[in-house]
């Protein structure tokens, strides 16, 4: 079976095009994927499929019957329209093969995607082709008709080589005429692998794009060409929960690392684009957070659909243009400044809006990030505030981050139904398969939800995550004589990562708990450290503001409470002064235990925890501790029996 974006076809679409999505969703190769109606660069053809074994195709699906047809020709077809007069439509040939060519002037311009010699110099590395498919006539009406004759039959699905349910129809067959409708007909020697395949998604979808390592455009024998690297993609699975979460109130659960965020901004574009009148909210809890995602949403509307567009003369190569409609904020900063009261005016406000006593400004779409952190009353008063014709109202969460003690039932908060609206991100993308063991080894040892941990379950508590195959380093345990100590240790290896692994500055961040406690004061010593070893810092954390403005690509280590760090990566993660954990003040142990886990999934390949003191978390790494040097020992004895 195939993977379709989107999962499911529209309830408008034709009953034509419904046959043909399914046909190529059940028959076609488990590798294969099949876009319907996808948008390129100003074009919608109906479908475009991309196998690796395969290459590209792209179909056009007519539902034209015998006696629509009035004159064909190669060229132009005069046909009965809907409200029974006569049109002079574009062959459906003619735009199959245009849209075709299309999609392959897009992806022509990557070095990494053409042949660089030979025969087919300058030709995409993999074959391409296009037909139409015609829902309601049948081969024998091609022949009575005189119909190949302006369309060859190797260009043409029909009626009863498409639908499962004719007598005629054969799998084979299918895949057979879909194999052959190639422009260059020629044979993949090597399949496509995953990244040439990323790499098309890149091009056509901008959508999908995450990051990628690229140069100006350089002359390559007289052609323009780009050069991409590294390339970074939402998988299928997070592309098809951007493009069709579908409308009214939706709920996407994820764990940490799933691409939570990435989704929403992308949804929070892709609705700013198909409805560009409509007033957008984002909320989160955190400023920091609010900050990170409004950098987010702003670099994908800026990223051009064609790369050749990019502004390599600016130092971020983008134009900084921002999408007006589009609002993010942090929950308490959008009560302040935009419906201008205060928390504890929440509830009388929401009971005057109840009884239409209140004008507040209203929203079209609603998108929350880490809801699971939202008390009832927020939900209520947001939902309130959403277009009632629209009621598009986003949420996602994780559970296992809660760290304030929120009851949650959203039929009940916001008066919205969620039963069968919800989608389950269990895949964790951003950490290396170490850091995922290690942090969610740590949460089932110290959780007191540990029973309500399910694996995919929509009704479970919280999701436990799935690794992907990525492997990197064990998460380092630093156990120090004080804390000073243990500082100099930390400032030194992010200098050594700095220099022999080439992880940029901007790529670290340090998380403590607190920043002072009644012996020392963390942060100063935080500070002192970095100072002496010379590594320029940014205290993303030191009041509102800094968290509001901090750049994270400004080429300096971030330091951050593991509060504010929520929804924020860096490929190298320092969680220091763990012996304040639990904290001593704070009464609610379980809140300590999602707060380590936060911390320590904002790794993406690099976590180092350290500690001076005890507690009762430290000591479970005191445990590991001995457990990997008892390890070490054991294979000493055995290569010294050897």
């Amino acid at each position: 079976m195939a993977v379709t974006v989107p999962e499911t076809i529209r309830s408008s679409a034709t009953t034509g095009e419904r046959l043909v999505f399914r046909t190529l969703k059940t028959y076609l190769p488990d590798d294969y994927i099949v876009y319907y109606e996808p948008e390129i660069q100003g074009k919608r053809p109906d479908f475009v499929i991309i196998g690796p074994d395969l290459g590209l195709v792209v179909l056009e699906v007519k539902d034209y019957t015998k006696s629509t047809l009035l004159q064909v020709n190669h060229d132009e077809w005069h046909i009965v329209s809907q409200t029974g007069g006569q049109a002079v439509v574009k062959s459906p040939l003619k735009q199959a093969r245009d849209n075709m060519f299309h999609i392959v002037d897009v992806l022509k311009k990557d070095i990494n995607l053409i042949q660089t010699d030979g025969k087919y110099k300058f030709s995409l590395k993999f074959p391409y082709g296009y037909g139409v498919v015609f829902t309601r006539m049948y081969s024998r009406d091609f022949v009575k008709e005189g119909l190949y004759s302006v369309i060859e039959p190797h260009l043409c699905l029909t009626r009863d080589e498409i639908d499962p349910d004719k007598e005629e129809f054969s799998e084979e067959i299918l895949i057979e005429k879909i194999l052959n409708m190639f422009v260059v007909p020629f044979r993949l020697r090597e399949p496509l692998n995953m990244e040439e395949i990323n790499a098309i998604r890149y091009h056509l979808f901008p959508e999908v794009r995450i990051s990628a390592e690229f140069k100006p455009p350089v002359p390559y024998q007289d052609q323009l060409l780009l050069s991409l690297h590294d390339i970074k993609t939402m998988d299928l699975h997070q592309e098809n929960l951007a493009k069709q979460i579908g409308d009214k109130n939706r709920l996407i659960r994820g764990v940490a690392g799933s691409g939570k965020t990435l989704i929403l901004a992308s949804r929070a574009k892709i609705l700013a684009k198909e409805h560009p009148d409509w007033k957008i909210l984002v909320l989160c809890y955190n400023i920091s957070l609010a900050n990170a995602i409004q950098q987010m949403i702003t670099h994908m509307i800026n990223e051009p659909e064609d790369l050749f567009d990019f502004d390599f003369t600016n130092s971020s190569g983008l134009k900084q243009k921002t999408n007006e409609n589009i609002l993010v904020r942090n929950f308490h900063s959008w009560l302040k400044h935009e419906l201008k009261i205060r928390e504890q005016d929440i509830s009388s406000i929401i009971e005057k809006l109840e009884k239409k006593e209140a004008i507040l400004p209203t929203y079209d779409a609603v998108l929350i990030d880490e809801g699971q952190d939202f008390e009832a009353d927020w939900l209520k008063l947001v939902s309130l505030l959403i277009n009632e014709e629209t009621q598009s109202l986003l949420i996602v969460e994780d559970r296992a981050q809660t760290i304030y003690k929120r009851k949650r039932s959203y039929l009940q908060d916001t008066g919205l139904n969620f039963q069968g609206r919800s989608k389950i991100l269990s895949i964790n993308y951003r950490n290396t398969a170490q850091i995922v063991k290690f942090a969610w080894d740590f949460y089932q040892a110290k959780s007191m939800f540990k029973n309500k941990v399910v694996s995919r379950e929509l009704e479970g508590e919280i999701i436990a995550p799935q690794s992907t195959k990525r492997k990197g380093p064990l998460p380092a345990i630093i156990k120090a004589s004080s804390f000073a100590e243990e500082m100099r240790l930390v400032a030194k290896q992010i200098k050594k990562l700095h220099e022999t692994k080439k992880v940029p500055l901007h790529e670290v961040l340090i998380l403590y708990r607190v920043k002072r406690t009644h012996q020392l004061s963390v942060i100063d010593i935080i500070k002192r450290a970095l100072e002496k070893e010379q590594l320029p810092f940014y205290w993303i954390t030191e009041n509102d503001d800094s968290k509001r403005s901090f750049e994270k690509e400004d080429g300096k280590v971030k330091i951050s409470t593991i509060d504010s760090s929520k929804g924020l990566d860096y490929q190298a993660v320092f969680i220091v002064n763990v012996d304040s954990m639990p904290f001593p003040l704070e009464e609610d142990k379980e809140r300590e235990v999602s707060l380590l886990y936060i911390g320590m999934t904002r790794a993406k390949e690099y976590l180092c925890l350290s500690y001076s003191g005890e507690s009762e978390f430290t000591q479970y790494f005191d445990a590991i501790l001995r457990e990997r040097e008892e390890s070490k020992l054991s294979v000493q004895e055995k290569k010294d029996v050897l």
